[in-house]
């Protein structure tokens, strides 16, 4: 009996709990991408400059993500392999997001950053072999679009909560010092509490399942110390299955998109809705707050469609149903500078909330049905360094683009991600995986 056969499977309320977690991390990473472009700009950045002050995401992830999953496929601890990289990493991360909103500098606020991405990428990656560790195959689609689920919800509530305490009698125009919004402050604070709760009652509802005295017994066997680490991730990248290769491409156009969206989306709003490119305008101040309200809208909708996209999936297959939900955003992203209608700016959320739900759940099905199991965590790493490259790549070329190619107008920056997600969804299409090639 293999591995994967002899786990247990699930109930819906164990799998649910089990991803209670991943809402803490996403609502991380929902802050981030909805409020660090502002945060900047309030404290002095200009616009060609913003990609190259998000670096410490790709390249915390880079550094990180495959060491840390490496380490986790080694660890053996009385709390088992993952959960000592979740806790610390949660905790490291709520202190992060208490400092952000106070940062007195532009250089605070991007060192920040380094260290906030670096604990939200030492909890992230166990989490995710954590999944493919706990659930048998039959499992792993249900597990995790569960969690594109939760990262739809946590991503909502995010990009909403400025926009919610707004609502609730807080002035708009109420800032610090540093020109960061009260609301903004107060939102981190939120995510701060969040970030550890949540995944302290996951490890407590769910635990890892204990190793076989075998696999314990091969653990302990295994060379340990960075050489040996370093020498397993150099292996799983020489003996990466075809498939996994192949997704590479996919990846690339997908993520190099989404950077471009997060990073601009303000500064276009600011412009096409309010007529402004003036940080300490209340148009821009307007254009945050509008950016939180479609960026909660679109994560709304991914929540539903991922909980909805799984019959999908079964049936047609996770690589058509994400070239679908790809082509989707593409159209959408490209439509999204000609509205100059709040109301209007809606509609094209929902296919980029329908992608957005796909591309947190269905790469890592077709990703889990072509790996070896004893191996989950380094090649979850890998493949999130998948993620962490384009991004990287497009942080380093998006500055020598912007003025000669794309005219300086970030509406401009929006089309070339739509245009990316098409070229996405094509190579998706392309990939031969391990049941196809029979």
């Amino acid at each position: 009996m293999s591995a994967s056969t002899a786990k247990p499977r699930l109930s819906l309320w164990q799998i649910l709990n089990m991803n209670v977690g991943f809402f803490g991390i996403q609502f991380s990473f929902g802050l981030q991408q909805s409020n660090m472009s502002p945060i900047y700009q309030y404290l002095g950045a200009d616009e060609a400059s913003l990609p190259l002050l998000w670096l410490a995401g790709p390249m915390t992830g880079l550094l990180v993500q495959p060491l840390i999953g490496a380490m986790s496929d080694r660890t053996v601890s009385r709390w088992g392999r993952r959960t000592p990289y979740f806790l610390v990493g949660a905790l490291l991360c709520s202190l992060g997001l208490l400092l952000m909103p106070t940062s007195p500098t532009l250089w605070f606020a991007a060192a920040l950053l380094w260290i906030l991405d670096a604990a939200n990428n030492v909890t992230m990656e166990p989490y995710r072999a954590y999944v493919s560790d706990r659930l048998d195959e039959s499992q792993h689609a249900q597990g995790f679009l569960t969690q594109s689920a939760f990262t739809g919800l946590a991503q909502t509530l995010a990009y909403l909560a400025p926009s919610l305490m707004v609502w609730a009698g807080l002035s708009r125009d109420a800032v610090g010092s540093n020109h960061i919004p009260q609301t903004t402050l107060l939102a981190f604070q939120l995510g701060a509490l969040l970030s550890f709760v949540t995944v302290w009652w996951s490890v407590r509802r769910v635990p890892e399942l204990p190793l076989s005295p075998s696999e314990l017994a091969t653990l302990q066997a295994r060379p340990r110390g960075a050489r040996a680490t370093l020498a397993e991730i150099a292996a799983a990248f020489r003996e990466m299955p075809d498939a996994m290769r192949r997704l590479w491409w996919m990846k690339l156009f997908q993520w190099y998109a989404m950077m471009c969206y997060w990073i601009y989306i303000v500064p276009c709003l600011a412009r096409t809705m309010f007529g402004t490119d003036d940080p300490t305008s209340a148009g821009f101040r307007e254009a945050g707050l509008l950016n939180g309200q479609i960026g909660g809208f679109y994560n709304f909708v991914a929540f539903l469609a991922a909980l909805g996209m799984l019959p999908f999936t079964r049936r047609f297959g996770a690589q058509r149903v994400h070239a679908l939900c790809l082509l989707l955003a593409g159209g959408a992203l490209w439509w999204i500078p000609s509205i100059h209608d709040r109301a209007l700016l809606f509609v094209p959320m929902l296919g980029v909330g329908l992608a957005w739900a796909s591309i947190m759940g269905n790469p890592y099905v077709l990703l889990a049905g072509c790996i070896p199991p004893e191996r989950a965590g380094v090649y979850m790493g890998i493949f999130n360094m998948f993620i962490v490259i384009p991004m990287l790549i497009q942080m380093l070329t998006l500055p020598l683009i912007y003025q000669s190619w794309l005219g300086g107008d970030p509406a401009q920056v929006i089309r070339l991600a739509g245009s990316l997600l098409l070229l996405a969804a094509v190579a998706v299409l392309r990939v031969r995986l391990p049941h196809q090639a029979k």
